[in-house]
């Protein structure tokens, strides 16, 4: 269930990054690559800070 919210902020993150970089400043794309990093590290090392934040804010137990 935390995986679904995750994946969900990140693509929240990835979207509004890019409406601002179309209608605000390209300087937004940073924000897109910010997160494609990190889904990318969380991939590999099966570690992610947004899980871990959102477990402590709800929280939800393994």
């Amino acid at each position: 269930m935390i995986n679904r919210y995750v994946r969900a902020i990140a693509g929240i993150f990835i979207m509004f990054s890019l409406l601002l970089a179309v209608y605000v400043n390209q300087n937004w794309l940073w924000l897109t690559g910010f997160v494609g990093i990190n889904l990318f590290q969380s991939a590999l090392t099966k570690w992610c800070l947004l899980e871990d934040i959102l477990r402590k804010v709800f929280k939800i137990k393994d």
